[in-house]
């Protein structure tokens, strides 16, 4: 039995990679299931890989757990679709989204084909795996906001102070929009108005006492 060796990437985080070995007879959801091995996220989530060029660029669909209006369209199923007939390509690209509500985005590239499996061996099995999956942070047992460790920057301390979920938008934008840059602002606007005051005390001065000027007397 010929082995696939699929290598996983993270669109939006590079540095994040998997590699894992399965059977060409085996199929898209014992590949699903696998990917989630090894990021410690729930496989139970609807989620699709499609077929893809090599830009990427979305074709045949082939989902798990899907909605209604995929089911009615005829949508292939990943329990029920075999690797090897989805395979035209030595280098076969699949494009893969988790969790539609809150989604990852992935690259599925196909990058080795081994002639014999290892008896030893339970497949699928993962060969590599390079940098931390992003975390998902879990708030009362629903996906909530999610934040990578690697990318996490000084930019994102004060969500995480917040304990920000996207929820939290409304609450934002009830607050007039203030973001990151509202302590500027504000300190922007308080010089504006010690401008303004010092310009009015000037004013009355030149009433008061007059300019200097030879006009004046």
């Amino acid at each position: 039995m010929a082995i696939y060796r699929f290598k996983i990437s993270f669109e939006d985080f590079d540095e994040v990679v998997r590699e894992i070995d399965i059977k060409t007879n085996q199929t898209f959801e014992d590949l699903h299931r696998a990917i989630h091995r090894s990021t410690g996220y729930n496989a139970e989530k609807s989620s699709s890989f499609y077929v893809s060029t090599d830009n990427w660029i979305k074709g045949d669909e082939i989902a798990i757990l899907p909605n209604q209006r995929k089911i009615d369209n005829g949508v292939a199923l990943m329990e029920n679709s075999k690797l090897s007939n989805f395979i035209e390509d030595p280098h076969q690209k699949f494009y893969y989204i988790y969790d539609f509500e809150r989604p990852f985005d992935f690259h599925v590239e196909l990058i080795k084909i081994i002639l014999e499996n290892d008896p030893n061996i339970e497949y699928p099995f993962l060969v590599k795996s390079t940098g931390e999956a992003p975390k998902i942070i879990d708030k009362n047992n629903a996906g909530a906001f999610t934040v990578s460790s690697a990318a996490a920057s000084s930019d994102f301390d004060f969500l995480n102070e917040m304990d920000f979920v996207p929820e939290d938008t409304e609450e934002l934008e009830a607050m007039g929009g203030r973001g990151i840059m509202a302590e500027e602002v504000d300190e922007e606007s308080e010089e504006e108005v010690e401008k303004d005051d010092f310009a009015d005390s000037d004013d009355f001065a030149d009433e008061e006492y007059g300019t200097g000027k030879e006009e004046d007397y």
